[in-house]
């Protein structure tokens, strides 16, 4: 019974004594390869640089059809040259359509305004308001239209699945096949724009009743509040619907990473045998005579 406790108290210290030796090992090994291990050659670059957040030549180049270009260049760029995704799908019969959409939206917010400025009618400030929305829907279907007809060969497509999320929220979630992410996403969204609202509500009350507690002016009837007090309501409020506006946009970017992420992740594929092998192995350092006893990890999955 001793002797069995002095072979394992021993076989202990080898393997303690031999961790450090592996280490030092590896660190060798590394260092060695670092200087012999041969690599693909990277000085030819592709055509489409992924790198780069937004490429002119790779834009430009795309439009002229010499390159091919990706959706993110694509789509940054016909944010402000409008139609550019329709002339590299060479849809060039949909430039007159959008133009001519976001030309007459436009003009007519345009006059609708200033027939509202002369005669103080609600309806034209209406009018003004629906013929902008229709200018900006037309401006986000030319983006979506170029973001459809895209043709990437990943199914699905991480470039897509996020322009799609950037666009319409909830849209790349859909594209991904995760259905059930949508109604979560737009109830904490929808909870947000409602904290925004109540806040901001109340951050204009407080800030009119501070005003007329605080006022030089006669005024008619004061509020009961001191000004001390409305300023007090009126600064929470205001840091609360600060605070709404920052959870929108969290959630918004939220959805737009979740769709990336997860577009990425159906590529990946774990084998579901996964196993691990420990063994003695003999190892040789570049500086000892002799070879030091250790042990070998592996890890197959």
């Amino acid at each position: 019974m001793n002797l069995r406790r002095h072979i394992v108290v021993l076989g202990a210290l080898i393997f303690l004594c031999a961790l450090p030796l592996a280490a030092q090992y590896r660190d060798d090994q590394f260092r060695r390869d670092a200087f012999t291990q041969t690599y693909a050659d990277t000085t030819q670059k592709s055509k489409t640089d992924t790198t780069k957040l937004f490429s002119f030549k790779e834009f430009f180049g795309g439009l002229a059809h010499t390159r091919t270009a990706s959706l993110k260049t694509l789509t940054m760029g016909s944010a402000v040259f409008i139609g550019a995704n329709q002339v590299y799908h060479r849809q060039y019969w949909k430039l007159p359509i959008i133009y001519a959409g976001i030309g007459t939206g436009i003009g007519l917010g345009v006059h609708f305004g200033n027939m509202y400025n002369s005669t103080g009618d609600e309806r034209y400030k209406t009018y003004s308001t629906i013929s902008y929305v229709g200018a900006g829907l037309t401006y986000w279907g030319s983006l979506m239209d170029g973001a459809v007809m895209y043709k990437d060969n990943r199914k699905p497509s991480p470039a897509k699945s996020t322009v799609y999320s950037i666009l319409l929220p909830g849209l790349g979630q859909i594209y991904n096949g995760e259905f059930w992410k949508v109604p979560l996403y737009y109830a904490l969204m929808a909870g947000a724009v409602h904290f925004y609202i109540d806040n901001n509500t109340q951050y204009k009350r407080w800030k009119w009743i501070h005003n007329m507690a605080t006022t030089t002016e006669e005024v008619e009837e004061r509020p009961p509040q001191s000004g001390e007090t409305a300023k007090y309501y009126r600064d929470m409020y205001r840091r609360f619907r600060d605070y709404s506006i920052l959870a929108i946009a969290a959630f918004y970017l939220l959805q737009v990473i979740d769709a990336n992420v997860f577009a990425y992740m159906q590529e990946f594929e774990v084998d579901d045998n996964i196993s691990m092998k420990i063994q003695p192995t003999l190892m040789q350092f570049q500086y000892a005579q002799k070879p030091a006893l250790g042990v070998s990890m592996g890890l197959r999955f």
